[in-house]
């Protein structure tokens, strides 16, 4: 029987997951197909329901419901439950359907492609504290980094994150902005930037230090508002593409058993959208 996959948020149209998988499928001769579902926050409740009861394979999940749909699934995986977001349904073999969350480990990969693993005693500054900041906050320290500092507008949601993680400090932006100086690893986690979105930045960058990383998980535009600043402060910096991909090779191997070709997928998707 055909299987059938999607991701559903809001905005959706932006979306390069569809293609993506449609690839993967194309390219390994899996009989499936994934679909793009645009999906309100006051409809979350009936689109789960819909999905569970039209037998969907699996989904993605993406802003803004990687927290809001934890209680509408059957089961979760047990990072998932921690990190409080779940990016990614699977069907099981019983018929359930089980969250996980992929942003965090495919954030890791992504970074480790540019950078490599001997940054991990540097300090991390994460702005934003919704559920990608949280994937990425778990992912980061089970990878052992240990000195992660999270920025947001409402200090209490980074604070929570803070208490779960059992390490690492809270902040506000306006404490963030004051002390860039201080970090070497910047991780932009808001939607700032999406082509759909904003194009404020989360602050200013006159303060970042010479020889920076700077990450956004956006990845369309590649060059966000925080990367273009980041970039012409002589930061090096690595956009959400890869994170993007990795996160979906992860969920398809949750899917289908096994990893796809990520290094051309990213090659094709970035010449796309330059």
């Amino acid at each position: 029987m055909k299987k059938w996959f999607a991701v559903i948020g809001d905005p959706i149209s932006h979306s390069k997951s569809p293609a993506m998988h449609n690839a993967w499928y194309k390219e390994m001769n899996v009989d499936a197909t994934y679909i793009p579902i645009h999906v309100e926050p006051a409809n979350l409740h009936q689109a789960v329901t819909s999905l569970k009861l039209l037998g969907a394979s699996g989904w993605n999940v993406t802003i803004p419901h990687k927290e809001a749909i934890l209680p509408l699934l059957d089961e979760l995986d047990e990072q998932a439950q921690k990190m409080g977001a779940v990016n990614t349904v699977v069907k099981t073999a019983a018929g359930k359907y089980k969250g996980y969350n992929t942003d965090g480990a495919g954030f890791v990969r992504s970074l480790e492609d540019m950078i490599g693993p001997a940054h991990k005693d540097k300090l991390v500054l994460l702005i934003g504290a919704g559920g990608a900041a949280r994937g990425i906050a778990f992912a980061l320290l089970a990878e052992g980094y240990q000195h992660i500092t999270i920025a947001n507008r409402t200090l209490a949601k980074a604070e929570a994150i803070v208490e779960q993680l059992g390490c690492g400090q809270a902040i506000s932006l306006q404490e963030a902005e004051n002390n860039l100086q201080k970090f070497a690893i910047f991780i932009q986690t808001t939607p700032a930037g999406m082509t759909s979105g904003t194009l404020d930045l989360p602050f200013s960058l006159d303060k970042l230090p010479q020889g920076a990383i700077a990450a956004d998980i956006v990845y369309n535009p590649l060059m966000t508002p925080f990367l273009q600043a980041a970039e012409s402060k002589g930061a090096t910096i690595v956009n959400g593409l890869g994170m993007f991909v990795h996160q979906g090779a992860i969920a398809y191997n949750y899917w289908l058993g096994h990893y796809p070709n990520t290094s051309s997928t990213i090659a094709e998707l970035t010449a796309q959208l330059k």
